[in-house]
C-alpha cells in the first residue's frame, strides 16, 4: 500500500501537527504534501527533508510569514500536487488539503480538524475582527471568501471517507458538506504531564492572545473578581488585555513547555474560554489532576465532565454559559465552593482516554479496515 501524506501547512507545531506526527510514525516512509512549511518543523515532526513537497507558494515573498495573506492561491496550489502515485491519500485538513485531486481508483480519507472556519461559520467575526466590514477591501475579501465556499464544498466531494476530531466538528462538517464523519480524538501526550494534588494559589489561562480565545474576557472577570490570575501566551491583544488587567493578574508572556506543564499543574484550575473544535489544553491541564473550568460549547463538552453535585467520581470542572463577565465569574464562584470535592486522580483518569496510543491504534485500524473495504468493493481481495 502506497501512502501519501497533505497537509495544509507546516509552520508551527499545533495540535493539526501533532496528528500529522502520529501519521508519520504509523506510515514512516509515506512523503508529506504541503502548501508551506518550516524545514525545523517538519524535522522535528520526523520527516526527513527529502519525504517533504511543497507547492509554488513556498517561493513567495516571506511564505512562511504571510502564507495566510496567500489564501486566494490555496486552492490552485494544492490543486497542483501530481498524486497518481500512491493508492491511499490521507489529508489533514483545516483548510484546504482535502481538495487534493484524486483518480477514483485512489482512497482519499481526509482527517478533518475543521471545516474552513473564515469562510463558514465565523465569515463574520472574521470580517469585523480585521477590520473588513465595509469598503472597497471589505468587497474583496468578502468575494474570495464566496469563492472559497464554492471551491470547498466541491473539494469536500473528493474525499471518500471523512474523520473528525470531535463529534462538534462531525456535526459542522455535515452542516457545511452534507457529509457523515466518523470521530476520533485526537492525540494527547498525557504522559508528559504528572499527577499532582498539591496547588497553589493561582488560576490559570494558556492561550495565544487572539479575539476568538476570549482572553480578554478572563482577564476582566478575574480583575472584577479579585482572585490571582496568571496569563501564559502572547498575541495581538497583549496590550489590550494588559490595560483591562488588575494587580492580582500576572502576564507571563510565552513560555516553553515544560514551564506551561509545571505551570498547568499546580494551578487551582485551568480557565478555558474559548468555542473550540476539540481543545488539547483543557485535557492536558486534566493529566495534572486540575479541574477546568470552561465555556460549555464546542469541543470542551466531549472532554470535560462537569460537576452536578453528586457526580465527584466522574467530575473533572465546570461550564459557564455566556461568554460574559458575569457568566464567567458565576462559574468561577461556584468552583470556590466546591474545589475540595474535586480528585485529581479522577481528573487525571479522565484525561486519559486520549493518549497518543489510543489515537494511534483507532487511526491504523480505520485506515486498513477502509482500504480493506475497497479492495473488496474492487473485486481486489485475496
Amino acid at each position: 500500500m502506497r501512502i501519501v501524506f497533505i497537509h495544509d501547512w507546516a509552520i508551527t507545531l499545533a495540535g493539526a501537527e501533532r496528528c500529522l506526527e502520529v501519521f508519520h510514525e504509523l506510515w514512516p516512509d509515506a512523503p508529506l504534501y504541503t502548501l508551506v512549511y518550516q524545514e525545523d518543523s517538519v524535522r522535528r515532526l520526523g520527516f526527513e527533508p527529502g519525504q517533504v513537497h511543497a507547492s509554488f507558494l513556498q517561493r513567495f515573498p516571506r511564505a512562511q510569514k504571510w502564507h495566510r495573506k496567500y489564501l486566494p492561491f490555496y486552492p490552485l496550489a494544492i490543486e497542483q500536487f501530481d498524486l497518481s502515485g500512491y493508492d491511499v491519500i490521507l489529508s489533514s485538513s483545516h483548510a484546504v488539503a482535502k481538495g487534493v485531486l484524486v483518480r477514483s481508483d485512489q482512497l482519499h480519507i481526509c482527517y478533518c480538524h475543521t471545516p474552513v472556519r473564515y469562510a463558514w461559520d465565523l465569515t463574520h467575526r472574521y470580517l469585523k475582527e480585521n477590520g473588513l466590514e465595509r469598503g472597497l477591501k471589505s468587497l474583496l475579501a468578502r468575494a474570495i471568501l464566496h469563492y472559497i465556499r464554492l471551491w470547498d464544498t466541491l473539494a469536500a466531494n473528493r474525499v471518500d471517507h471523512f474523520i473528525a476530531n470531535s463529534r462538534y466538528t462531525a456535526r459542522r462538517i455535515w452542516r457545511a458538506y452534507r457529509r457523515e464523519a466518523e470521530v476520533i480524538h485526537p492525540p494527547v501526550d498525557v504522559e508528559r504531564f504528572q499527577l499532582n494534588e498539591r496547588k497553589d494559589n493561582f488560576f490559570l489561562f494558556v492561550s495565544r492572545l487572539v479575539p476568538y480565545k476570549k482572553a480578554d474576557l478572563v482577564v476582566a472577570a478575574f480583575t472584577r473578581l479579585g482572585i490571582p490570575l496568571k496569563v501564559v501566551g502572547d498575541g495581538p491583544q497583549f496590550d489590550e488585555c494588559r490595560r483591562l488587567a488588575g494587580k492580582n493578574v500576572e502576564f507571563l508572556g510565552y513560555q516553553d513547555d515544560a514551564t506551561v506543564a509545571d505551570l498547568i499543574s499546580r494551578a487551582r484550575a485551568l480557565v478555558f474560554a474559548a468555542e473550540e473544535d476539540f481543545g488539547i489544553v483543557p485535557v492536558e491541564a486534566q493529566a495534572c489532576g486540575t479541574p477546568v473550568i470552561a465555556f460549555g460549547r464546542g469541543g470542551a463538552l466531549e472532554t470535560v465532565v462537569a460537576a452536578d453535585g453528586e457526580n465527584w467520581d466522574r467530575a473533572t470542572g465546570l461550564f459557564f454559559s455566556e461568554q460574559t463577565e458575569e457568566s464567567l465569574a458565576s462559574a468561577v464562584q461556584e468552583f470556590l465552593r466546591c474545589e475540595a470535592l474535586f480528585r485529581p486522580e479522577v481528573i487525571r483518569r479522565n484525561a486519559e482516554r486520549f493518549g497518543r496510543e489510543r489515537f494511534k491504534e483507532e487511526i491504523r485500524d480505520l485506515v486498513d479496515k477502509l482500504v480493506k473495504e475497497r479492495r473488496v468493493a474492487e473485486g481486489r481481495f485475496k
